[in-house]
């Protein structure tokens, strides 16, 4: 695995706004609720969920932080039986953080982090979630890479119509920061 630290002396510092990244810690699962939760029209997982999402998933998920503040977060796994494929399960950007492109140099941070291993991401995206839709399009196009979708859950079927569909979006394959 690479060796990106939470220290903040090896933090990212990005060019824009002072905002930097790094990999969430176990203590970073409450301010990653209270984001998400503040960020519709994400679904609020439980703050236990967040909790393991910022330890046992450190690897696969990304802390946006603005003067100390956590202002975007991004959660994801490798698929268990796709290892080159990573699943971005939520991207949070606080309001206060919108129009300035965070959740693409979250994604691209986050896929370079893995740059020898990840080569397709998979997302699920409700039909009418334009922001999220719009940001892994302008991706997919980044990357070079081709965008399918294809119904992941179905309203009535998994969700009892309780929650609309999720179209999975799979982005790939692509090559990373091969010139680097």
């Amino acid at each position: 695995m690479d060796t990106f630290s939470t220290e903040t002396s090896e933090k990212n510092i990005t060019d824009q706004n002072n905002i930097t990244f790094r990999k969430p810690a176990a203590t970073d699962g409450h301010a990653a609720f209270s984001l998400v939760e503040r960020c519709k029209p994400l679904d609020v997982n439980s703050m236990y969920c967040n909790l393991l999402q910022c330890s046992h998933f450190a690897d696969t998920a990304i802390v946006a932080e603005q003067n100390g503040e956590m202002v975007g977060f991004i959660s994801g796994y490798r698929l268990p039986h796709q290892p080159d494929t990573l699943f971005v399960w939520q991207v949070a950007v606080d309001s206060k953080a919108r129009g300035q492109g965070l959740a693409s140099r979250m994604l691209h941070a986050l896929l370079k982090r893995h740059q020898h291993v990840v080569h397709h991401l998979h997302t699920s995206i409700t039909p009418g979630n334009d922001a999220s839709w719009n940001t892994f399009r302008r991706l997919a196009h980044s990357l070079g890479a081709p965008l399918q979708t294809s119904e992941l859950f179905d309203r009535e079927q998994h969700f009892g119509g309780a929650h609309d569909s999720e179209t999975l979006v799979h982005i790939g394959p692509f090559m990373l920061f091969a010139q680097e």
